[in-house]
């Protein structure tokens, strides 16, 4: 669902590189690169603890509201996932 939605945005190519960002840092912007950053924090909060090094990241790239507003969509799509799974929702793929 979430990679559909991207795909609206962003090229094919380029999405499937989102995995792994970090090693391809020239195809995303800095705002880009701290955006993923902090959804990986977020996401992988029991392991990371959203550190104060990585809040001040994600802070330094972001207005407050517009961390705030990419924060609630981390969670949100977290949500949703985390429903999704337990729950065996299918998945849906275009033929």
């Amino acid at each position: 669902m979430h990679t559909r939605d991207l795909l609206k945005t962003m090229a094919a190519d380029k999405v499937t590189l989102v995995p792994v960002w970090a090693e391809v840092p020239h195809l995303f912007t800095d705002r880009y690169r701290a955006a993923l950053a902090w959804a990986e924090k977020v996401t992988l909060l029991t392991e990371t603890h959203a550190s104060d090094e990585a809040y001040a990241a994600a802070a330094a790239a972001f207005e407050p509201k517009d961390l705030v507003d990419l924060t609630i969509a981390i969670a949100a799509m977290n949500a949703f996932s985390r429903l999704g799974a337990p729950f065996r929702l299918p998945v849906k793929a275009k033929a």
